[in-house]
């Protein structure tokens, strides 16, 4: 029962999420509108539309390219084509392409478009740092954000942030070098719209970060359910890629461009952040005992006011989540 109760709160909070940011969108283009008695937002709405479209369709290439992404071949990965397959039947969806990218750092990631279909990536650092268990796990978490279409409502909510940023650049540029767009478009009014427009940017951006914690979070929740054993098994495993990526940064190993870190099962530049929450833990015991402290470090404001500002969930956090106990 607590466990379903978890759920339904973790569920609404996205719903309410998604709310207020449609909410704050039509709320602040309404008064644009009245403020340039209908501004010309047609030709701005269609031009960042066309660009999110577009990312969306052709992202999978450039994160292939990025990535060093090739697909399995049949054949190829035996233990881990059963794990997907098991996997995504149990979740209801088809079967992901599953590809394997070369970079050493320890990570997952699942996207596509249209275009290219549905894929699960793991890196070859995953592969070679984190037992088969937890590797199943990860693929769990990543399936998970496949069976609830997570690309594509991320794509949708950044689509507001993108749109006013573009809109503020715009009015900002305009009013330095004059332009005429309404009656009331003078170049005070149009700095003081811009700047306007820069702030309801910056809080669609927080309201989106927020969006994609909770989604980390869902799709965490989806791994406990299609794994057996998933919340041991992938607690374990996310403490483990922490750890390790912060210690492949400090020997200087280059990591990854992170470009599309949302994509990642947990951020690469939050792996000095993530070790220093997990300090009082020490790498040296087994998993469970690694993970029990972790468990028991306590959250700080100063560890939330962080977490604003990241695509994904503070890992004490995160961990504590996925345990039954809590």
């Amino acid at each position: 029962m607590a466990n379903t109760s978890g759920l339904w709160r973790l569920r609404l909070t996205m719903a309410t999420t998604v709310a207020i940011i449609i909410a704050v969108t039509t709320l602040a283009f309404s008064a644009i509108l009245w403020w340039f008695d209908a501004l010309d937002i047609v030709t701005l709405l269609a031009t960042v539309a066309i660009f999110n479209v577009a990312q969306w369709l052709l992202a999978p290439y450039l994160v292939n390219m990025m990535y060093k992404v090739k697909k399995a071949e049949p054949g190829e990965r035996p233990e881990l084509q059963g794990m997907i397959e098991q996997i995504s039947q149990r979740s209801g969806i088809s079967t992901p392409k599953l590809m394997i990218s070369s970079l050493q750092i320890p990570n997952a990631f699942a996207y596509g478009s249209p275009l290219t279909g549905n894929m699960v990536a793991v890196t070859d650092g995953l592969l070679t740092g984190l037992e088969p268990e937890e590797v199943e796990a990860v693929i769990g978490h990543e399936v998970g954000h496949l069976k609830h279409h997570d690309m594509q409502a991320m794509m949708i909510v950044s689509f507001l942030p993108s749109l006013f940023y573009i809109l503020a650049r715009s009015l900002l540029w305009s009013s330095w070098f004059g332009g005429s767009n309404g009656k009331k478009s003078d170049g005070g009014s149009l700095a003081l719209v811009g700047g306007l427009s820069m702030i309801v940017y910056f809080i669609l951006t927080l309201l989106n970060l927020g969006l994609s914690r909770q989604r980390e979070y869902f799709a965490d929740r989806h791994a406990t359910e299609v794994v057996p054993d998933g919340a041991r098994k992938l607690r374990e495993g996310l403490a483990k890629i922490s750890s390790k990526t912060w210690t492949q940064q400090r020997r200087g190993e280059k990591i990854a461009d992170s470009g599309f870190k949302t994509l990642f099962i947990s951020d690469p530049d939050r792996a000095g952040i993530d070790v220093a929450e997990m300090q009082t833990a020490r790498f040296g015991e087994p998993d469970s005992q690694l993970v029990e402290d972790i468990l028991h470090r306590r959250v700080t404001g100063f560890d939330s006011f962080m977490e604003l500002f990241s695509t994904h969930p503070n890992i004490v956090k995160r961990l504590q989540a996925l345990n039954p106990d809590q």
